[in-house]
């Protein structure tokens, strides 16, 4: 799991290890979000019609850093 996270929050994992925080403290404090952001890198809510479209899980909280990444790849597709 901490992997699979890595692999899509590398900044915040990188940030919450060199901070201190222990690989099961940095887990929880990022799996819910990687996968959030997963779903969203991977285009899962690009064309959605309307809020009430997305799954209850689409959100999370997620830094200005983060949404950036989210919104460059829209812009890419």
């Amino acid at each position: 799991h901490c992997l699979s996270a890595r692999a899509v929050c590398r900044r915040e994992i990188d940030g919450d290890r060199g901070n201190g925080y222990s690989w099961k403290i940095t887990l929880l404090r990022n799996y819910w979000k990687s996968k959030v952001k997963q779903e969203w890198l991977s285009g899962k809510y690009s064309n959605v019609p309307s809020q009430t479209s997305l799954p209850e899980k689409s959100m999370y909280p997620m830094d200005v850093d983060t949404w950036g990444e989210i919104l460059e790849a829209e812009l890419e597709r």
